[in-house]
């Protein structure tokens, strides 16, 4: 409480209110993956950062950089066990870096300072902050020093010879991950690609996206293994760029975990801390790469049909239609294919995809870069079940009249579970297992639900409609739901 009446006296600091603390964790996400630097959540106590915690999961696995500060019992009152205590410390090293309990007082300007340098990073890190309310009311405290930022590590002469050697050979494999999937770096990619015949992917839970026409555009490592697998077949030397060895999002029966040959050889030519970029283009100049040529995909046209609406359909207007340079919020889950496929034939823009897997973070995530970058058009592609996890993004989008477009892909079945248990080889699957996975009963309003919050919206069920409200939404400013029934 001592923190949140400090807003009104120390300026600089925005205080955005959340209706649940998994909004609040995901758009802190959101906000340092749009713009490169942390935001900060206030939570209360273990349970409030308990709410928080799947999240938080995405943030760590996308290396976001956030500034997590959890409010204690006063130290006094711990030792009587009172109904919200709990082993805070534990629950933040679930999902954080560093972990910092203040000490006294005194302690509490010095452990901030600490807390932001160790999010900064790099690499980017959920970094928290544990302060008891004594220390909050105790006179004593003095500012903290100015957090010390560490730059990214060059990589070495020695490490660039080595790669240089290898990308000539037949079999070489450039995995880009981390901050690497930027138009700088993807160009250098490019580059090197051309000049020696290596393959370039694209690592999955990069936090941040650079698509579109008139980049480069690697494949993505496939979510499902069938599709991971081929296209490392031939990999005989996998070089990772601030990446880790793809693996398998679950186990298979008979599919093994590692989407790489047993045979192949893995080597590091950026880890996460190191400045991935300056090395892919450090590369490119070693071994003489000259300029590459890019073949741009077809415009996309917008599907003005009156038909029912698909996911064909729906992809083709959304990149017909998205503005240049949005920020785009990707959680569609079984959906996505045929959207993030039409995606690369729109104008240039940034995805932010599900990075850890955790369920709700699309519209959380797509809240917090609609605050870091306001002159940015943000698209939120969400399905309907994900959705539901933290639908009270809505609210602090229409409060703080946030330019985002939310699409609800309604098909009223979480999907994706449909698709893993049969893939799972699980026997028995009837009609208790298919009541677990069917949201129909009864069937969600999200027309209903946004307007409940203040946000205006529209539904469609064919592509004509689709298009026409695409064509509202992306065309103003301001919050807008299109519930797109599949």
């Amino acid at each position: 409480m001592h923190f949140v009446a400090a807003l009104d006296r120390v300026p600089g600091l925005r205080g955005i209110l959340c209706l649940f603390e998994g909004v609040c964790s995901g758009a802190a996400d959101g906000y340092a993956r749009a713009i490169g630097r942390p935001a900060s959540t206030l939570l209360h106590l273990g349970p409030g950062l308990g709410n928080s915690l799947a999240n938080f999961h995405n943030a760590r696995k996308a290396r976001s950089a956030v500034v997590n500060i959890v409010g204690e019992h006063a130290t006094p009152h711990l030792q009587v066990d009172a109904p919200l205590t709990s082993d805070i410390n534990t629950f933040a090293r679930t999902v954080s870096s560093f972990v910092r309990t203040t000490a006294s007082p005194a302690d509490v300007g010095p452990a901030a300072s600490e807390t932001v340098a160790a999010a900064w990073g790099p690499p980017g890190a959920v970094a928290t902050l544990i302060v008891p309310a004594d220390h909050s009311w105790t006179e004593g405290g003095v500012p903290g020093a100015k957090a010390l930022l560490t730059p990214p590590a060059p990589v070495s002469d020695a490490t660039l010879r080595r790669v240089a050697e290898l990308v000539r050979l037949a079999g070489a494999t450039i995995l880009l991950g981390g901050t690497t999937v930027n138009p700088r770096a993807l160009a250098a990619a490019h580059r090197i690609s051309a000049h020696t015949g290596a393959k370039v992917a694209l690592a999955r839970n990069a936090g941040r996206f650079s698509l579109g026409r008139g980049r480069f555009q690697p494949v993505t490592v496939p979510y499902f293994p069938e599709g991971a697998l081929p296209l490392f077949a031939d990999t005989r030397n996998l070089i990772l760029v601030e990446s880790e060895v793809p693996v398998s999002f679950f186990a298979y029966p008979g599919i093994p975990s590692y989407m790489v040959p047993d045979s192949c050889t893995t080597t590091i030519l950026a880890r996460r801390q190191d400045d991935g970029t300056g090395a892919l283009e450090a590369l490119a100049e070693l071994i003489g790469a000259g300029p590459a040529i890019l073949v741009d995909p077809a415009r996309p046209e917008v599907v003005d049909d009156d038909v029912p609406l698909t996911l064909e359909a729906l992809g083709r207007t959304a990149a017909a239609l998205l503005p240049e340079n949005s920020l785009v919020s990707d959680e569609c889950v079984s959906s996505a294919v045929p959207i993030q496929t039409a995606l690369r034939t729109a104008a240039p823009h940034e995805e932010m995809p599900v990075t850890g897997g955790s369920i709700g973070q699309g519209l959380p995530v797509a809240l917090g870069a609609a605050v870091a970058c306001p002159d940015r058009k943000v698209v939120a592609f969400d399905a309907d079940g994900s959705a539901m996890y933290t639908l009270q993004s809505l609210w602090t989008m229409v409060r703080e009249n946030l330019d985002v477009t939310v699409i609800i892909l309604a098909n009223r079945r979480y999907r994706i579970l449909d698709i893993e248990m049969r893939r799972t080889g699980a026997n028995g699957f009837g009609s208790l297992a298919e009541a677990m996975i069917d949201i129909s009963r009864p069937e969600l309003d999200f027309v209903k639900l946004a307007a409940g919050m203040g946000m205006e919206s529209g539904r469609a069920t064919t592509a004509r409609e689709f298009a026409k409200l695409t064509r509202e939404a992306f065309g103003r400013r301001g919050p807008f739901l299109i519930e797109a029934v599949i």
